[in-house]
């Protein structure tokens, strides 16, 4: 393997699944195929959400991305949907806190030390 070349990411609703990841988060979509997939550019590997005709994985990764400021991205995408799972806290390498989006699925958010 050369390359993570996608997540998936099964979502109960696309358009607040993107609403999220996109307009909260700042994936940019690449690609939508109407309520069932759609692909955002993760920089370097995509993060694909899919629907329920398209959930081949049928269990939901948990994808983590790195911020400038956990706390502030904590604070915006919760303010957008999410739900927190735990709080910032300090890690051996870095600050991070898990979030739920709106449809279940767990991700981390991030910084270094």
């Amino acid at each position: 393997m050369t390359k993570l070349g996608n997540i998936l990411i099964p979502v109960d609703d696309l358009d607040k699944a993107i609403a999220l990841y996109s307009g909260a988060l700042g994936l940019a979509v690449r690609f939508r195929d109407g309520d069932r997939f759609a692909a955002l550019d993760g920089g370097g590997t995509t993060v694909a959400l899919v629907a329920a005709g398209e959930r081949v994985t049928g269990d939901a990764t948990a994808p983590s991305y790195k911020v400038g400021d956990v706390a502030a991205a904590v604070r915006e995408l919760t303010g957008a949907g999410a739900e927190v799972v735990r709080e910032p806290e300090t890690g051996p390498h870095e600050i991070r806190a898990v979030l739920r989006d709106p449809s279940g699925n767990v991700f981390v958010l991030y910084s270094s030390l």
